[in-house]
């Protein structure tokens, strides 16, 4: 694929982890420590694991941007030493589709696998953000203010919550 035939999909690449960010920065907002700890049932992951898989998951996507695909699994460090490491990724990840240069991989392969997956992240976190008792509120996404390359966890105030 030429490099201009690729710049709507990078596009539509951006606004997806913008989103990505927008949406995984609600659920890991306001987040008591002690919800990084919390399981849904024995056996499964903690939320704080989670965390910690979305952040393998950018550097993952990091790494199959710039052709060198690397995979690690990451203990979960603190909620907040992770969701750093979760913004930095997505940091990074934007920066490099951003930067107009080959990549690696198709955007549409960084679509299905990596930031597919954290997406789904990001509603197993709402799910337990409820079930540990400390609920988001819903949101009509459509209406947010998400603009690509806002990937850090400074986002537009709500526009448009549920009661």
């Amino acid at each position: 694929m030429s490099a201009a035939s690729s710049v709507p999909n990078r596009e539509l690449l951006r606004h997806t982890i913008a989103t990505l960010a927008y949406r995984g920065g609600k659920v890991i907002r306001g987040a008591p420590a002690s919800f990084s700890s919390f399981r849904v049932n024995d056996g499964s992951r903690t939320a704080g694991q989670i965390l910690a898989h979305m952040g393998d998951l950018l550097d993952w996507a990091a790494s199959c941007a710039r052709g060198a695909e690397a995979w690690r699994d990451s203990p979960p460090a603190s909620w907040d030493a992770d969701a750093a490491r979760f913004f930095d990724g997505l940091r990074a990840l934007d920066a490099l589709i951003a930067a107009g240069a080959p990549l690696g991989c198709r955007e549409e392969q960084l679509f299905q696998g990596p930031i597919a997956d954290a997406l789904t992240h990001v509603g197993q976190l709402a799910m337990m953000r409820r079930l540990a008792g400390t609920p988001i509120r819903g949101e009509n996404y459509m209406r947010a203010e998400i603009v690509a390359g806002r990937v850090g966890a400074e986002q537009t105030a709500p526009r448009r919550e549920f009661e």
